[in-house]
């Protein structure tokens, strides 16, 4: 078995391009892998795609790699939400593009996309602006539009406990996304609070198992997204 274990965050994001497609885990500030988002930060790459659920708080995390003017694309449910004002203003700017997926369409394109489903029919949005431009058939006397599973270069999640193997467990709901992320990725790179040797991880808990994860990194104390806003944190 492969060791994954890198030594610090900057490491594990070091080979990020620019132009990359990189899937970021996170329910608002539940799951959101901070320590690598500001790696990525400081490693320079721009022109990226993000993949997530909501475009981060503040002007820490996601938001703060926003606010870097890295991200000129994102596909995601909640581009505003609270505390968030650092997208909006990139939008209305036309700075970053913005393509809406509904939460549940959201996570089955994720989730196709790891599977190897390139595309599935779901009534979501039916009959809605997001449907301008869509296939939709009719089944069962209910229209239902095709939607493409999505894959991405890279994907940042967020752990409580892993093995040098790449064996993942998560902080209850703060799982969210990660475990699809993981296998949509072509690489995975994980954040954990814990890495143990091989062995260390009960294998009926282990959640995301390591042959979906290609780099993991020790975070002993990762930061807290509330806290860092309530504090006037800007990152950098």
């Amino acid at each position: 078995m492969i060791n994954k274990r890198m030594p610090n965050a900057a490491k594990a994001v070091a080979d990020i391009p620019d132009g990359a497609s990189i899937m970021v885990g996170g329910f608002g500030e539940a799951g959101s892998p901070i320590e690598l988002l500001h790696a990525l930060i400081d490693q320079g790459a721009e022109d990226l795609t993000i993949i997530s659920n909501n475009c981060g708080s503040g002007e820490v995390g996601l938001a703060a790699l926003l606010k870097a003017r890295r991200v000129t694309k994102v596909i995601c449910s909640f581009p505003k939400t609270a505390n968030s004002t650092v997208f909006p203003e990139l939008y209305r700017e036309g700075f970053t593009e913005l393509e809406l997926v509904p939460q549940g369409t959201l996570a089955e394109r994720i989730r196709a996309g790891g599977a190897g489903v390139k595309a599935f029919y779901t009534p979501t949005a039916a009959g809605t602006p997001l449907a301008e431009g869509k296939e939709s058939r009719d089944f069962d006397g209910r229209t239902y539009l095709l939607e493409h599973g999505l894959t991405a270069d890279f994907a940042l999640i967020k752990g409580v406990q892993a093995d040098e193997h790449g064996n993942v467990t998560y902080n209850k709901t703060a799982r969210n996304f990660a475990p699809v992320m993981a296998m949509a990725a072509r690489t995975t790179i994980v954040q954990s609070a814990r890495v143990s040797a091989p062995g260390g991880l009960d294998p009926e808990v282990v959640v995301t198992p390591g042959i979906f994860v290609d780099r993991v990194v020790e975070v002993p104390q990762p930061a807290h997204e509330s806290e860092l806003i309530a504090a006037g944190v800007s990152y950098p």
